[in-house]
């Protein structure tokens, strides 16, 4: 069974870092792009970042561009978010994503993605 299981949330002042990992099971994701999304109290879920199979593709938010970095590591089948200069508004459930996509690339937008997972939460706040 395909599974996505994120780690690493927490509370932490603005300006501290994170650390996210999405650890897959069932499946090897040498083969797929993944995607980080999040979602806020009352606001719509939006796409962070994403990378291709082969690590070759990334893409950032704007709001997030030069602060965080995504990363892969295929041989512990695992995908990390790096997050530094937290804000405030960065504050909400972060969700993996993984699907596979064409031509490795890689996309932040919530249809091109089948399998989730459940969800870590990020507070920042002083």
């Amino acid at each position: 069974q395909l599974q996505l299981v994120e780690s690493g949330g927490g509370l932490v002042q603005p300006g501290g870092s994170l650390r996210l990992s999405c650890a897959a099971s069932g499946f090897t994701l040498d083969y797929y792009a993944i995607a980080w999304f999040r979602q806020a109290p009352g606001k719509e879920r939006e796409g962070v970042s994403c990378i291709s199979r082969t690590g070759g593709s990334t893409e950032y938010a704007d709001s997030v561009k030069g602060r965080f970095i995504i990363s892969r590591d295929n041989a512990k089948n695992t995908v990390y978010l790096q997050m530094n200069s937290l804000k405030r508004e960065d504050t909400g459930i972060y969700y993996c994503a993984t699907d596979h996509l064409p031509n490795d690339g890689c996309a932040t937008e919530a249809y091109e993605y089948y399998y989730w997972g459940q969800g870590t939460q990020v507070t920042v706040s002083s």
